[in-house]
Protein backbone atom coordinates (compact mmCIF):
# COMPACT_ATOMS: atom_id res chain seq x y z
CA UNK A 1 0.00 0.00 0.00
CA UNK A 2 1.41 3.38 -0.76
CA UNK A 3 0.78 6.64 0.82
CA UNK A 4 -1.07 9.10 -0.12
CA UNK A 5 0.98 11.94 -1.63
CA UNK A 6 0.32 15.46 0.46
CA UNK A 7 -1.71 18.29 -1.47
CA UNK A 8 0.62 21.07 -2.42
CA UNK A 9 0.14 23.21 0.12
CA UNK A 10 1.91 20.78 2.88
CA UNK A 11 5.04 19.22 2.84
CA UNK A 12 5.58 16.07 0.93
CA UNK A 13 7.93 13.98 3.48
CA UNK A 14 9.95 11.54 1.89
CA UNK A 15 9.53 12.32 -1.42
CA UNK A 16 10.64 10.41 -4.20
CA UNK A 17 13.23 12.62 -7.26
CA UNK A 18 9.92 12.69 -9.35
CA UNK A 19 7.45 14.24 -7.41
CA UNK A 20 9.76 16.16 -5.43
CA UNK A 21 10.85 17.69 -9.22
CA UNK A 22 7.24 18.16 -10.55
CA UNK A 23 6.29 19.50 -7.20
CA UNK A 24 8.99 22.31 -7.43
CA UNK A 25 7.62 23.34 -10.67
CA UNK A 26 3.57 23.01 -9.58
CA UNK A 27 4.95 25.47 -6.91
CA UNK A 28 7.08 27.49 -9.49
CA UNK A 29 7.33 30.64 -7.44
CA UNK A 30 5.34 29.86 -4.41
CA UNK A 31 7.17 31.41 -1.45
CA UNK A 32 4.46 30.46 1.21
CA UNK A 33 4.08 27.15 2.96
CA UNK A 34 6.82 24.62 3.65
CA UNK A 35 9.28 22.04 1.42
CA UNK A 36 10.91 19.12 3.01
CA UNK A 37 14.25 17.99 3.39
CA UNK A 38 13.22 15.21 0.17
CA UNK A 39 11.63 18.21 -1.54
CA UNK A 40 14.51 20.46 -1.29
CA UNK A 41 17.40 18.22 -1.66
CA UNK A 42 16.29 16.55 -4.88
CA UNK A 43 15.63 19.91 -6.23
CA UNK A 44 19.11 21.26 -5.66
CA UNK A 45 20.76 17.64 -6.80
CA UNK A 46 18.82 17.78 -10.18
CA UNK A 47 19.20 21.68 -10.81
CA UNK A 48 23.40 20.80 -10.07
CA UNK A 49 23.50 17.98 -12.58
CA UNK A 50 21.00 19.61 -14.98
CA UNK A 51 22.99 22.76 -14.72
CA UNK A 52 25.96 20.92 -14.82
CA UNK A 53 25.67 19.08 -17.91
CA UNK A 54 23.95 22.19 -19.79
CA UNK A 55 27.54 23.83 -18.90
CA UNK A 56 30.05 21.71 -20.11
CA UNK A 57 28.38 20.47 -23.07
CA UNK A 58 29.70 23.02 -24.74
CA UNK A 59 33.10 22.56 -24.11
CA UNK A 60 32.76 18.68 -24.58
CA UNK A 61 31.33 19.27 -28.24
CA UNK A 62 33.80 22.15 -29.22
CA UNK A 63 31.74 24.72 -29.36
CA UNK A 64 33.77 26.97 -26.70
CA UNK A 65 37.51 26.49 -26.71
CA UNK A 66 39.51 27.21 -23.85
CA UNK A 67 43.08 28.07 -24.47
CA UNK A 68 46.06 27.93 -23.00
CA UNK A 69 46.18 31.20 -21.87
CA UNK A 70 42.64 30.71 -20.42
CA UNK A 71 40.50 32.63 -22.77
CA UNK A 72 37.35 31.05 -24.49
CA UNK A 73 36.11 31.26 -27.88
CA UNK A 74 33.26 30.60 -28.93
CA UNK A 75 34.05 28.33 -32.51
CA UNK A 76 30.38 28.33 -33.85
CA UNK A 77 26.95 28.18 -33.85
CA UNK A 78 26.64 25.11 -31.59
CA UNK A 79 28.61 26.74 -28.59
CA UNK A 80 25.77 29.47 -28.93
CA UNK A 81 22.80 27.30 -29.26
CA UNK A 82 24.42 25.00 -26.12
CA UNK A 83 25.68 28.28 -24.36
CA UNK A 84 22.15 30.37 -24.89
CA UNK A 85 20.46 26.97 -23.35
CA UNK A 86 22.34 26.72 -20.11
CA UNK A 87 21.34 30.48 -19.83
CA UNK A 88 17.61 29.53 -20.36
CA UNK A 89 17.44 26.74 -17.69
CA UNK A 90 19.57 28.84 -15.50
CA UNK A 91 16.89 31.84 -15.87
CA UNK A 92 13.85 29.55 -15.49
CA UNK A 93 15.28 27.91 -12.65
CA UNK A 94 16.34 30.81 -10.25
CA UNK A 95 12.82 31.50 -9.13
CA UNK A 96 11.76 28.28 -8.32
CA UNK A 97 15.25 27.58 -6.61
CA UNK A 98 14.73 30.47 -3.75
CA UNK A 99 11.37 29.76 -3.77
CA UNK A 100 11.93 26.35 -2.37
CA UNK A 101 14.77 27.32 0.13
CA UNK A 102 12.40 29.90 1.56
CA UNK A 103 9.62 26.81 2.10
CA UNK A 104 12.63 24.53 3.65
CA UNK A 105 13.26 27.40 5.93
CA UNK A 106 10.14 27.70 6.65
CA UNK A 107 9.66 24.24 7.74
CA UNK A 108 12.59 24.96 10.19
CA UNK A 109 10.63 27.45 11.23
CA UNK A 110 12.48 30.31 10.36
CA UNK A 111 11.37 32.95 8.08
CA UNK A 112 12.13 33.06 4.16
CA UNK A 113 14.30 36.51 5.22
CA UNK A 114 16.93 33.68 5.65
CA UNK A 115 18.20 33.61 2.35
CA UNK A 116 19.88 37.46 2.85
CA UNK A 117 22.50 35.88 5.04
CA UNK A 118 23.76 33.60 1.76
CA UNK A 119 24.95 37.37 0.91
CA UNK A 120 27.62 37.47 3.36
CA UNK A 121 31.08 35.09 1.95
CA UNK A 122 30.90 31.95 3.03
CA UNK A 123 29.89 31.80 6.67
CA UNK A 124 26.17 32.79 4.94
CA UNK A 125 26.47 29.77 2.67
CA UNK A 126 27.57 27.61 5.38
CA UNK A 127 24.86 29.05 7.91
CA UNK A 128 21.67 28.25 4.97
CA UNK A 129 23.49 24.86 4.19
CA UNK A 130 23.16 24.07 8.00
CA UNK A 131 19.50 25.41 7.94
CA UNK A 132 18.50 23.15 5.23
CA UNK A 133 20.11 20.05 6.70
CA UNK A 134 17.65 20.24 9.73
CA UNK A 135 14.73 18.49 10.28
CA UNK A 136 11.14 19.42 10.28
CA UNK A 137 9.68 21.81 13.54
CA UNK A 138 6.02 21.89 14.09
CA UNK A 139 6.04 25.04 14.92
CA UNK A 140 6.66 25.84 10.76
CA UNK A 141 3.60 25.12 10.22
CA UNK A 142 2.53 28.46 11.07
CA UNK A 143 3.84 29.28 7.30
CA UNK A 144 1.32 27.42 6.01
CA UNK A 145 -1.58 28.85 4.28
Amino acid sequence: MTAAVPPLDQPYYGAPLGAAVRRIFAKYATFRGRASRSEYWWWVVTAAVVGTVLNALPTLTDGIRIEADGSTTITGPLGVILGAIWLVWALVTIVPTFAVLVRRLHDTDRSGFWVLIGVVPLIGVLVLFVFTLQGPRPEGARFDA
